[in-house]
């Protein structure tokens, strides 16, 4: 499986516009070098994603979009939200509901308190960080609803040192991933809206043979070399350091292994049990 390009994108579900290390990070590896660039507001990010994409297929090339947020939820959360036992669902319907607001902010976290409501006990979500509540979604952790887990099995397969990633269901604390989840997803649904069908959103569709596919990181997985990393942002050598390994293993064809096991419910980190191969890739 190739790739003429790969981009890794760090996300941010920061209210306002992110500069140095509150930016959004995208990462470039291809052709024609590496690059990296940082990006204020979600707004300006998917604007930014729409131009790549289209390039890329005005090109006729292939693109590996890699972006640090979970695409899914623990098993029997879809089924719950939406009737059907598919992430792609949950996406439709975040979509819509999840939006920017004027103060370049987000809706998130009245969409997680309104779906805590949709539970007869507990919901799922937790966590705020801003001085003002959000009635339906508490501060600290509670229990879950019966039949979810706190981690999807992609989770527990990504541990090797650098701390397993957080729950999908906290929105707020060091690490957390679950407002970065809330917010990007809607992006990706209308991203592969938008260019269908030559997105195919990794692994609820077949990856081989789609001209951009998206795909679910983790650059922690690379944690040693970012901490080796002389200087820069850390977010920002995160990206660099992923599009470079995941472009490299793409020339030597070696990426499919990467690509050969994913929760079609849940969703796959890419890349995750397979650090070995990514670091190797770097070292040479």
């Amino acid at each position: 499986m190739r790739f003429d390009r790969v981009a890794v994108l760090d996300w941010s579900a920061a209210r306002g516009r992110g500069r140095g290390r509150d930016s959004i990070w995208l990462g470039l590896a291809g052709p024609e070098g590496e690059s990296t660039e940082s990006i204020a507001t979600r707004g300006a990010a998917e604007d930014r994603l729409v131009a790549l994409l289209a390039r890329t297929l005005a090109r006729g090339e292939r693109l590996l979009l890699g972006c640090d947020f979970a695409f899914g939820y623990p098993r029997g959360f879809a089924a719950a939200l939406t009737g059907q036992a598919s992430a792609l669902a949950v996406w439709d319907w975040l979509e819509p509901r999840v939006t920017e607001t004027a103060d370049h902010g987000s809706t998130y976290r009245a969409v997680a308190a309104a779906i805590n409501a949709r539970f007869r006990h507990d919901g799922p979500f937790w966590g705020n960080g801003e001085r003002a509540g959000t009635p339906g979604l508490p501060r600290r952790k509670k229990g879950l609803p019966e039949g979810l887990a706190e981690h999807r099995a992609t989770e527990r397969a990504a541990r090797d040192g650098a701390g397993r990633p957080k729950s999908v269901w906290q929105l707020a604390g060091a690490g957390a991933v679950g407002a970065q989840t809330l917010t990007g997803i809607p992006v990706l649904a209308r991203l592969r809206a938008r260019f269908a069908p030559a997105v195919a959103a990794w692994p609820f569709e077949p990856a081989a043979d789609a001209p951009v596919v998206l795909a679910e990181v983790y650059p922690s997985l690379l944690f040693r070399e970012v901490r080796a990393a002389e200087h820069g942002i850390r977010d920002e050598v995160q990206v660099r350091l992923l599009s470079r390994a995941l472009v490299r293993l793409s020339a030597r064809d070696a990426l499919a292994p990467l690509f050969a096991r994913g929760n079609p419910e849940e969703g796959a980190i890419l890349g995750a049990g397979h650090t070995a191969a990514l670091r190797a890739a770097l070292a040479d």
